[in-house]
């Protein structure tokens, strides 16, 4: 069967349209202007970018992949707005409580299925996540893997927010992911303590490791005062690997096509996949 084109456009932080399959799939929105302060009773958040494509501008959506719901950073007061003109919101199973409305909740494992063009179907699995360590998740917080059901593609994986464990491992074992959206920046707030609540650096190379020979892009690492490392350091990570080939940046408000490779394609080699 044909091999279907992946378009990505980074909006800025978590937010990524994926153009796949005919829809146009957004994940965690995030369009508020910069120098906005996002309080809560024990931590204040501090937007400093804004998004590379307004909210006025984005188009029609098809569905929201939100990773998380109760953190400004992954859903703000524009994306919020958002969910109620989509169609479908897939989320934590604790969001979609909170949500109401469109918002479907899905445990780690679960699938729902999109009506793509044609006899395209989009099978989206819920995946776990672990917000912080073990005995300070800030979730819950799911990711996503996305695969095609009418062509013999790969999966694409959205981490949502998530630090290096044994549940992102088992994606990988799982599923044959050729391209992988990782939220990095090794975010840290006050009131959780010191320890990261995102993938660091060198997280993000275990990922490498794991999704072998997928290419590997980094979103959700700058725009915001509480991220402690970029891309700077990731890239310094990547290199010192010896991975530093199968790091992918987007330029903002930029769609850039993305080809995968095949499920039946042997791991380990290098993907078909480029930006």
């Amino acid at each position: 069967m044909e091999e279907r084109p992946l378009r990505l456009t980074h909006i800025g932080g978590p937010t990524v349209l994926i153009e796949l399959c005919g829809l146009r799939i957004l994940t965690d929105p995030t369009f508020d202007p910069p120098g906005g302060e996002y309080r809560t009773a024990s931590y204040t958040l501090h937007k400093l970018r804004g998004p590379a494509v307004d909210v006025g501008d984005i188009g029609p959506i098809d569905a929201v992949l939100l990773s998380h719901d109760h953190h400004f950073d992954n859903l703000d007061t524009s994306g919020r707005r958002l969910l109620e003109a989509t169609p479908r919101v897939l989320t934590t199973e604790a969001g979609a409580a909170r949500l109401g409305g469109r918002a479907e909740g899905l445990a780690p494992w679960r699938s729902a299925e999109l009506r793509g063009a044609g006899d395209d179907t989009l099978r989206v699995t819920a995946t776990p996540a672990r917000h912080g360590p073990e005995h300070g998740d800030r979730g819950p917080v799911i990711g996503f893997v996305l695969a095609s059901s009418a062509a013999p593609l790969g999966a694409v994986y959205v981490s949502g927010d998530t630090v290096w464990f044994e549940g992102v491992a088992e994606v990988a074992r799982r599923f044959p992911v050729t391209v992988a959206l990782l939220f990095m920046g090794a975010a840290v707030v006050p009131a959780a303590g010191p320890s990261h609540l995102t993938l660091t650096a060198e997280e993000g190379v275990r990922a490498a490791e794991a999704f072998e020979g997928a290419a590997l892009i980094p979103v959700h690492c700058d725009g915001w005062a509480h991220f402690t490392e970029g891309r700077p350091d990731i890239d310094r990570a990547f290199r010192t690997a010896g991975l530093g080939g199968r790091l992918r940046w987007l330029e903002g408000g930029t769609p850039t096509l993305v080809e995968w490779s095949g499920p039946g394609e042997q791991r380990g080699h290098a993907p078909r996949g480029h930006v």
